[in-house]
């Protein structure tokens, strides 16, 4: 006698950012994703840019339901993007998903962004603990930016992402938008991080009380003229895709060290 099949349970989609749960860019991720599994939000109650892979210890932790996204199940937190990740694992999934999404970012996260990213940073937390997860950024700033191109390309990646046969429990992407009409972006570029970065300095200003501040202002600077990087592909009308890791180890200078120096 033959046995009925067992449905298939549909994938748990954690869905994060760094522009806190109310940013535009987490609900296009939503709705870009929202009918290919089950998903659930846990995102910061209020922007938390440049947060980096910072975790909340001192401080209690708060954590509310919140009614933003219809047929959704979505928390605010009060911590970062990386405590959002750490909560929603513990306290709300009680179970690992199966993939993380961040995003979508307003603005770039491309070459040394991906180090102060707290959009990247709750995707490398997701990659640590063994969920495969995409960070999504649109080189957008505003919040009133246009995310219909966007989203196209983030239903696409996460649709090859979650079919991946024996794919690694740490695939992190960084995966980037230009700032274009959508019939402009010429598809998708696998890429390395360019050697770019901003040549900082703080600008010195008096408050009305006469006190100094400081405030941080720079220009992004480009070293890298490389033809298969982040930089190149965005500025060439393609979404860039970053395999990233959380191993730090420079292997080849590990290897140089042993060999030249006699310890």
């Amino acid at each position: 006698m033959a046995t009925k099949k067992s449905r298939k349970e549909p994938p748990v989609i954690l869905i994060t950012n760094d522009d806190g749960v109310t940013a535009p860019g987490i609900r296009s991720l939503v709705e870009a994703v929202k009918d290919l599994g089950k998903i659930v939000v846990v995102a910061p109650d209020k922007p938390q840019s440049g947060m980096g892979h910072a975790i909340t210890i001192g401080y209690p932790l708060r954590l509310h339901p919140v009614a933003l996204f219809d047929g959704v199940d979505a928390w605010q937190c009060s911590g970062t993007p990386v405590d959002c990740v750490k909560l929603a694992v513990d306290k709300v999934l009680h179970r690992k998903p199966d993939i993380c999404l961040s995003g979508i970012n307003h603005g770039a996260n491309h070459s040394i962004n991906v180090i102060y990213s707290g959009t990247m940073s709750a995707a490398i937390e997701a990659s640590i603990e063994h969920i495969p997860s995409i960070g999504f950024s649109l080189m957008n700033y505003s919040m009133e930016a246009d995310f219909s191109a966007s989203s196209t390309y983030v239903r696409q990646l996460v649709e090859s992402v979650l079919a991946l046969k024996n794919k690694s429990k740490h695939l992190c992407l960084n995966v980037n938008i230009p700032n274009v009409d959508g019939s402009l972006i010429k598809g998708i570029k696998f890429c390395r991080q360019a050697y770019a970065k901003y040549d900082e300095e703080f600008d010195e200003r008096r408050d009305p009380a006469g006190r100094r501040y400081f405030w941080l202002t720079g220009e992004f600077k480009n070293f890298d003229k490389g033809k298969d990087t982040d930089v190149w592909a965005l500025n060439n009308n393609y979404v860039s895709v970053v395999p990233v890791q959380f191993d730090l180890t420079d292997y080849q200078l590990k290897s140089q060290l042993e060999k030249k120096m006699k310890l």
